[in-house]
């Protein structure tokens, strides 16, 4: 059976890892709107509904990310939650 201790320093090694994970998702969602002010630029003035489709499918690609970074927020305050109860 795991000490205390060891599993303090295994939550707390997996919460290094969603730390990294939380950076990649921002990084993620940083390119996102560059590709979005980038095909914004390409395409200004273009009525084609696959414009449209592909700023919508953007626009929910950030909403998912957004939504998976408010994921990690929870799940870290949990685990943290938990260790203090320890």
């Amino acid at each position: 059976m795991a000490s205390v201790a060891d599993v303090r320093a295994a939550i707390d090694a997996a919460l290094q890892q969603v730390t990294e994970g939380q950076a990649a998702i921002q990084a993620a969602r940083e390119k996102l709107g560059e590709a979005q002010q980038s095909l914004a630029a390409a395409l200004d003035g273009s009525g084609h509904d696959a414009v449209g489709a592909a700023h919508a499918s953007l626009s929910q690609a950030d909403q998912s990310l957004e939504d998976c970074l408010s994921a990690t927020l929870v799940a870290i305050e949990q685990a943290q939650t938990y260790t203090t109860n320890l």
